[in-house]
């Protein structure tokens, strides 16, 4: 009898250890694990939507900035992923982009991200210092590939927690929005009074603390970049109110590009001081199609128009196609659609609200 008395004691025991530890567990990683209770798979191509909810550590990652993508593996790693070591996976890509408005007189900002096979993580922010946010994260850059995809609340999906640093567009609830599209060349100034930024943590600077284009470039010449994996990139960059630019640099300087027309394009290209110094690929008939469909149309599209121009678009190398996911943001109302691999039948709406 002592003894089954004993056994009893020891398997309560073990048992309020447990329901400590889990308690414990659930304490530290409540964020995390309400993050990803949020994943939901979008489309069997590999697209994927999450809200992060707490404190990605934004404004403490300014603080210092990044010289390297170590730094930021070392960052996110400790930060976000509670040790778990990521290896970022840097890809650029033949994109194309673009700035006009719908019958309304709203402003639309459509995007390709063209490139090998890339699944994608539309995420939603809402940071204590800055302004929520909907970004499109390439989930390639955090390790995953076709073999290799985050699956619901398990451990495969805690990469995906890195997530708020691997932005490759996207609106914030100023209607700011911000695009990056690889480029030939580029030779960004370096001041070493300034805290160095890569290509996504400069998006993420944009999308969580500037409420205008022009706000957007000012804080950009605030800060060192670097191109991880050496993929030079340029930014199209537009605003609620029309305002677009598209800043490259070049020359050891930060240019800007302004528009010339009633609506604006970027794709790989270099297009500071008419200079168009291209990858020689398919980057000025991209450039081409978009200018003539919008000029055809009066340089307006509703948003069903625009969406079968970003599917038009896309790159087809040879038999394969490269277009990986298209978003359109409507930076007037804040709404927008998004969809996969040329997939306009399957279009996911979504609605970040403007202030």
């Amino acid at each position: 009898m002592r003894n089954k008395k004993t056994v009893l004691r020891i398997f309560t025991g073990l048992g309020t250890i447990m329901l400590l530890l889990l308690g414990v567990t659930g304490i530290l990683f409540r964020n995390e694990l309400r993050s990803l209770h949020s994943l939901e798979k979008l489309d069997d191509y590999g697209m994927y939507r999450m809200v992060y909810y707490g404190d990605y550590g934004f404004d403490e990652f300014l603080k210092t900035g990044a010289t390297s993508d170590a730094d930021i593996e070392a960052f996110v790693t400790s930060r976000l992923l509670k040790g778990l070591p990521i290896d970022l996976n840097v890809t650029g890509g033949g994109c194309t982009a673009f700035v006009t408005r719908n019958e309304k007189g709203e402003i639309l900002f459509g995007r390709n991200f063209d490139f090998a096979y890339s699944p994608s993580l539309q995420l939603f922010t809402t940071p204590e210092n800055g302004y929520a946010s909907v970004s499109t994260v390439n989930l390639t850059f955090a390790g995953y590939s076709a073999d290799y995809l985050p699956e619901g609340l398990s451990f495969d999906s805690f990469l995906a927690l890195a997530a708020p640093f691997l932005p490759f567009d996207g609106m914030n609830e100023k209607g700011v929005a911000i695009a990056l599209l690889a480029v030939p060349e580029a030779s960004p100034p370096y001041d070493p009074h300034k805290i160095m930024l890569n290509t996504t943590t400069a998006i993420r600077l944009v999308l969580d603390k500037a409420a205008t284009a022009d706000e957007a470039v000012e804080l950009l010449r605030q800060y060192n970049i670097y191109f991880s994996g050496n993929v030079t990139c340029h930014y199209l960059i537009a605003d609620a109110d029309g305002r677009s630019v598209i800043v490259e640099y070049y020359d050891n300087g930060l240019r800007v590009v302004e528009k010339e027309a009633d609506y604006q394009i970027a794709s790989n290209f270099i297009a500071y001081d008419h200079l168009n110094i291209g990858e020689g690929f398919t980057e000025f008939e991209r450039y081409e199609l978009v200018q003539n469909t919008l000029e055809a149309n009066g340089c307006l599209l509703d948003e069903d128009s625009a969406v079968a121009l970003l599917a038009k678009a896309g790159v087809w190398d040879g038999e394969t196609d490269k277009l990986q996911w298209s978003v359109l943001y409507n930076l007037t109302t804040g709404n927008g659609r998004i969809f996969a691999h040329r997939k306009t039948h399957q279009i996911f709406t979504f609605d970040l609200g403007r202030n």
